[in-house]
């Protein structure tokens, strides 16, 4: 059994992490029901506060006066938001822009600098035992860094030595497939491009990325249903629609700029239902900031007009109750139905033989609910389904999106205005990663085209994604890691068998921009190379260069940072990678120099490599830039029948057994992915404590807790392990019987790496089967 203390213990120790302790630790913490509107003036004080805190008076303003202003005129106007993936204003708003984006820009603008002489006072040992937000609060990365085992610090190294160490090391493994390659959602396209070009010409597709712990689900669902693996809506699309369903969406955090979206349709008149265990902020009613007669009168606007809360794991059955009713009521879109789609007959009576009994229990939502959001589905001509993690980070997250594009073929949602599927992706460019080639498991064809515009020869063998990644360096058989972006150790679940894999290797590489628990478990070798950011100026030989990005919707855009860099010696993403790249193949012949110093020369590559991605250098200086063509937008469906296909999945029991809860982990609203700028969560009421668990008030009654109680969590693997955290606090609030809440990356030393969905490979960490007793309370552990 693994143990992991919570609010018993002050500071977290170097193998026994509390991952994302934020700066109140020890302060009086206190949690209240909140029903202010999402962003207004709450927003606009944070933002005050952020600015105040950056001590940039001018500096922070205008930055954030750019941001996101690129697209206007195509011209260098502003940068792309480092946040999250939400398309932009297509109208040119201009002040487009959220609490969110305001902590990511100061938080990258902070003049507090971590060199050589930071190290020179610091054991990476004694740094382990500082929590998380005490890391990044350091400030940035300022120069080139190897680890020295024989003083624990690490010390100056020169770009030269430090790509020769990259080399070298990887030149001398047995074969490619003993490195691994990950990279997080913030890298642009160039560069997403440039190291998926330098992989696989080393010869692996070892590339497990973000996206095998977030999208995964996603992307193979929709691939297997309609061809395409991303949404085919646009910012039209939600415009237009009758009817918006957002599935296990906390927008007010995770997605602020899709309030605006989410008020012009209740102006509209438009439905809008959110399906969620936990009642957010986000499903009540905003006052967005740019709307200065609202912020003025304190006017709040509805954001939706039904909740409908179904248990951890029951959005699948909930779904399919709503599809019994469609096809009760003859509510199907027949002629769509016959021209473009397949396995209608077998989904049909699949639904019709499913009973009413195991819908009610799977889904924890009752009948009456499940008719009334069918009534509104039918009675809506055009419907958006959107959908977030809380969806794809569980067992049978696949067969759920699959759902989804079902219910949107019953009724001809899909290839028209105003409808279709609408992942919400999270990093701001995740997207983009994958569709520049950053994916483990690549098709024949996109590698065919790839080796066509660069002379390579890519292999064909599939690679390793996250999990196995990790299970890889834990068992010796991959030695050498390089991350590019992200916090790995913390975003990874099991957080102990992360850290012992990554110091089993013989070299980790960090490319970042602030300091991480990454940095500090690591190989017997390490690197920290300091790059950009995204809101930096980056001028090579041949004069200041942009990167593009691609949104949630697949719009691809121009960025232009415009702050000068904090420090003289840092490099750029591309400038790395193509480091990199020529100090392990020597005798490459691809212009690793020449891409490094114009990135139009880049992207003249991924014009001829890439399907979408033709005239590049032209589209993207466009204003608004360009689109990626969609087919099944067009109705066109890439899949082997040349139809969208409907899938026949049978309900899951989801239900946990007597006694246990089902845990789902979630981001706080003061924190991006793990980075936690404090220990509030505003929109839940929450303020300095992170080690808490949210549960329905008649199951801690159940089990003789009240309020803020110290509890033990323990999860119960598939494989038979326990794992526990102990310490944390029970708190009270609105979320279904059986079903409890807490945050990452505290809580993801609970999700076992055998915790993997078989349909996604994605890590359980919204689909955990736990037992909470009051603190100091007992756990047999055993296989059930």
């Amino acid at each position: 059994m693994t143990e992991i203390p919570g609010d018993r213990l002050a500071q977290g120790s170097p193998d026994t992490p509390a991952a994302g302790r934020g700066p109140n630790r020890g302060g009086d913490f206190s949690q209240q029901d909140e029903h202010h509107p999402s962003a207004g003036w709450g927003a606009a004080r944070s933002v005050a506060q952020i600015i105040a805190k950056a001590r940039e008076p001018l500096g922070a303003p205008h930055a954030v006066l750019k941001m996101n202003q690129l697209k206007l005129s195509g011209k260098k106007d502003g940068f792309d938001c480092p946040g999250c993936a939400w398309p932009d204003d297509r109208n040119g708003l201009h002040l487009d822009f959220c609490e969110n984006g305001v902590k990511h820009v100061t938080w990258e603008m902070t003049r507090k600098e971590v060199g050589a002489a930071f190290f020179a006072e610091h054991t990476v040992t004694e740094l382990n035992g500082w929590n998380d937000f005490d890391l990044e609060n350091q400030g940035r990365l300022t120069e080139p860094l190897s680890y020295d085992p024989g003083t624990d610090k690490y010390v100056p190294i020169s770009w030269t030595d430090a790509y020769a160490l990259v080399g070298d090391t990887l030149r001398g493994l047995a074969g490619p497939h003993e490195a691994t390659f990950y990279t997080s959602g913030r890298l642009s396209n160039e560069a997403t491009f440039l190291y998926q070009l330098w992989v696989r010409e080393f010869g692996t597709n070892n590339m497990p990325d973000c996206s095998n712990m977030c999208h995964e689900a996603s992307g193979r669902a929709l691939t297997a249903a309609i061809g395409t693996g991303k949404g085919t809506c646009d910012l039209e699309d939600w415009e237009s629609a009758d009817l918006l369903i957002l599935m296990a969406v906390n927008a007010a955090s995770n997605a602020p700029r899709m309030l605006s979206s989410l008020a012009k349709a209740s102006r509209r008149g438009a439905e809008i239902v959110h399906v969620n265990p936990l009642i957010e902020a986000a499903s009540r009613r905003t006052i967005v900031p740019h709307d200065f007669v609202a912020m003025g009168t304190f006017k709040a606007t509805p954001t939706g007009t039904m909740n409908v809360q179904p248990r951890i794991g029951g959005d699948l059955a909930l779904l399919r109750g709503v599809a019994k009713v469609v096809l009760e009521q003859d509510a199907v879109d027949q002629h769509f139905i016959e021209q473009h789609t397949d396995q209608y007959d077998a989904y049909r009576k699949l639904v019709d033989g499913t009973e009413w009994d195991d819908i009610v229990r799977q889904s924890g939502v009752s009948e009456e609910i499940i008719r009334d959001l069918a009534g509104k589905y039918i009675a809506s001509r055009r419907s958006v389904i959107a959908w977030c993690l809380g969806l794809t980070q569980q067992e049978h997250s696949v067969d759920t999106m699959r759902e989804i594009i079902n219910l949107l073929l019953l009724r001809g949602n899909i290839g028209r205005r105003g409808a279709g599927p609408s992942p919400i992706r999270g990093h701001s460019n995740v997207q983009g990663n994958r569709t520049c080639g950053v994916n483990h498991h690549p098709t024949g064809e996109w590698l065919d085209k790839l080796d066509a515009a660069t002379g390579i020869t890519s292999p064909r063998e599939h690679g390793l994604g996250t999990v196995a990644s990790i299970e890889a360096m834990r068992a010796g058989a991959v030695k050498v890691f390089v991350s590019l972006g992200g916090n790995f150790v913390l975003a990874a679940p099991d957080t102990e068998a992360t850290f012992a894999a990554l110091r089993n290797t013989d070299l980790s590489v960090q490319v970042s921009t602030k300091l991480n628990r990454s940095h500090l478990v690591h190989g017997r070798r390490a690197l920290i190379l300091p790059c950009l950011g995204r809101t930096e100026k980056d001028v090579r030989a041949t004069g200041e260069q942009g990167v593009t990005v691609e949104d949630s919707m697949s719009y691809v855009h121009l960025s232009y940072g415009k702050r000068k860099p904090p420090s003289p010696h840092l490099q750029s993403e591309c400038a790395i990678i193509c480091g990199m790249a020529r100090a392990t193949m020597p005798s490459s012949a691809t212009p690793w120099e020449a891409y490094a110093e114009d990135y139009d020369k880049i992207r003249d590559v991924m014009a001829a490599a890439l399907t979408g991605f033709e005239d590049f250098n032209a589209r993207v200086r466009e204003p608004l830039g360009f689109r990626l063509a969609q087919p099944a937008r067009e109705r066109v469906w890439l899949t082997p029948s040349g139809k969208a296909e409907f899938h026949p999945a049978p309900l899951p029991d989801v239900v946990p057994p007597e006694g246990r809860l089902m845990l789902s982990t979630v981001r706080s609203h003061d924190q991006w992915n793990t980075t936690i700028y404090s220990d509030n969560d505003r929109y839940r009421g929450v303020k300095n404590l992170r080690t808490l668990l949210f549960m329905n008030r008649a199951d801690m009654a159940e089990r003789g807790l009240s309020e803020y109680d110290l509890i033990d969590i323990t999860s119960h693997a598939r494989d038979g392990s326990t794992r526990t955290v102990w310490g944390y606090r029970a708190i009270g609030y609105d979320t279904p019987r059986g079903s409890v809440t807490g945050y990452m990356p505290e809580l993801n030393v609970l999700c076992a790496l055998s915790d993997a969905s078989s349909q996604s490979d994605q890590p359980l960490t919204k689909h955990q089967i736990v037992t909470v007793t009051r603190a100091g309370g007992s756990i047999t552990p055993d296989a059930s």
